[in-house]
């Protein structure tokens, strides 16, 4: 009988613990605390990383802070979101001098975790972090982009280091992202973004920092590139008597002229899904300056004096071309914004503007006059103000202009009474790309972070070559085999794209070299050129 009820008492006691059996307990979060920064006398910078684990999703995060150890969220807290992950909490409302502890927070349903306990003081310095903004995302492909920033102020302490820092989440910090360094000081500078995922969206922030700590730029955001970019080239073939205006994307091309009248196409920008071309069409004796929109042309002249529109250049929805009229005898450099004719020079001594690069609110303009002789100078003009970059002593020609923050670049071909020779212009100093024994010249620049790439040609004692410099390092898109030559550079990326020609004995053929790789645009039929190229 005792036997009996000891077993009945078991199954009793079992059936009971199983009934009240409370549910596991689920998992909190984790978070670790990062180090603060930007510190100042009122305000500072930190963060975390959280965690969820197996336990279920994070419904708030953040950082607390106090001037008493292991604070926590009942007093001073940030909310920074939810979800697992990095994030960012700026801190406010700060004493000056004063030491305070910041641990980083995570919640869920099953209770507040609590990271690592940092500690900052506040300054006293009458100090400030510096002032710095971004510049607008460009050249975006499927893996790079290019931006940068500029620091116009140090709050009073030098900028010991700036450039740019990105992520996949808003608000990038040097502390939690990928960044680049980009000099000292304030002013100007442009930053690489490399090993991006194709179709991502970034954040970008341009960053400042001094003794106080660390400053940055608003948040720009752009999107990754999915697939191969377009690249459209403009010139011109000949239909056996006449020179057809013609613009090839991706190497299919399209008349913009229907081949009565010689034409060309000088010049592409490409803005959006529309396509802009600069060039000329004659009517009669005499060219009419003219701009295509996605093959719809606008005449800038009425044809009764010569006219040629060389250079375009699209910001929002401005269009700027660069070109020359002929005013009776002489030409007169000329820019057209959305048609309307500015006149550069005064008539008295010929002159034409071939390229047009607009910088913000400032508008440059590279081009070649005479001042009162017969010799060509290279000259530009800001904002309609006019600079000589050559002398008189030789003829000399322009090339195309590039601004890069407050540098102006000028690809030139300047003479010295035998021969002449490809240079680079920055900012009143001039660069010889070549060893100057041999003929050669430069027709265009394009800048690319730190790089400078300029194309032209290099005669190697019969023919002339087709040359690429990368920082005034040559090399050569021909063989020498016939004559070649580079008339425009873009760089995408890390591609650098050359639009130009090569006699193939009998015919020049219209060309575009791919890192130094080319495709014919044109079967070698009829004469034809490409004088121009953008990427997209």
């Amino acid at each position: 009988m005792k036997h009996i009820l000891a077993i009945l008492l078991l199954a009793f006691i079992s059936f009971n613990c199983e009934r009240n059996a409370p549910d596991p307990v689920p998992l909190l979060p984790t978070v670790t605390t990062v180090a603060a920064t930007s510190i100042t006398a009122t305000t500072a910078l930190t963060g975390g990383n959280a965690t969820a684990g197996r336990g279920p999703s994070i419904e708030a995060r953040g950082v607390c802070w106090g001037i008493a150890s292991n604070p926590v969220i009942a007093g001073n807290h940030t909310i920074d979101g939810s979800g697992a992950g990095i994030f960012a909490s700026p801190l406010t409302g700060l004493t000056a001098n004063t030491k305070y502890y910041v641990r980083a927070y995570a919640t869920n349903n099953a209770g507040t975790s609590y990271g690592n306990e940092i500690s900052f003081t506040t300054t006293t310095s009458t100090t400030a972090l510096p002032t710095v903004t971004t510049t607008a995302i460009t050249a975006i492909t499927m893996v790079t982009a290019a931006s940068g920033g500029n620091v116009t102020a140090d709050g009073g302490a030098t900028v010991t280091a700036r450039g740019i820092c990105w992520s996949i989440a808003p608000n990038p910090t040097t502390a939690l992202s990928t960044k680049t360094t980009n000099g000292t000081g304030i002013g100007t500078f442009t930053s690489a973004l490399t090993g991006l995922t194709a179709a991502t969206t970034y954040h970008v922030r341009a960053y400042a920092t001094n003794s106080v700590g660390t400053a940055y730029g608003s948040d720009v955001s752009f999107t990754t590139t999915s697939s191969m970019p377009d690249v459209y080239v403009a010139g011109y073939e000949n239909n056996g008597t006449i020179n057809v205006a013609k613009i090839w994307k991706n190497g299919v091309a399209i008349s913009l002229t229907n081949g009565i009248n010689d034409a060309s196409a000088n010049s592409v920008f490409v803005s959006g899904t529309d396509v802009y071309v600069a060039g000329f069409e004659y009517s009669g004796t005499n060219k009419v300056a003219k701009i295509w929109k996605n093959g719809v042309a606008t005449a800038l002249t009425n044809g009764a004096t010569g006219a040629e529109a060389i250079g375009v250049y699209v910001l929002d929805s401005d269009v700027y071309v660069a070109g020359y009229e002929i005013d009776v005898v002489k030409q007169v450099a000329k820019i057209w914004k959305n048609g309307v004719a500015i006149n550069l020079t005064n008539g008295i001594d010929n002159a034409s503007a071939s390229s047009v690069f607009v910088s913000g609110t400032d508008v440059y303009v590279s081009g070649n006059g005479q001042n009162g002789s017969s010799i060509d100078v290279v000259k530009y003009w800001k904002n309609g103000v006019v600079m000589d970059i050559t002398n008189n002593a030789h003829t000399s020609f322009p090339g195309s202009i590039f601004v890069s923050g407050s540098d102006v670049y000028i690809a030139e071909t300047e003479g010295d009474g035998v021969q002449f020779y490809a240079k680079i212009w920055k900012n009143s100093t001039v660069t010889l790309l070549t060893s100057g024994v041999t003929e050669s010249g430069n027709n265009s620049v394009y800048v690319s972070g730190t790089d400078i790439y300029c194309t032209g040609y290099e005669n190697n004692g019969t023919k002339d070559v087709a040359k690429i410099w990368k920082n005034a390092v040559a090399t050569s898109l021909t063989n020498g085999t016939n004559d070649a030559y580079g008339y425009w550079v873009f760089v995408f990326g890390t591609d650098a794209y050359v639009a130009g020609s090569e006699d193939n004995g009998t015919k020049y053929v219209a060309k575009v070299w791919k890192n130094g790789v080319a495709t014919s645009l044109t079967n070698g039929t009829n004469d034809a050129e490409a004088y121009s190229i953008f990427v997209k």
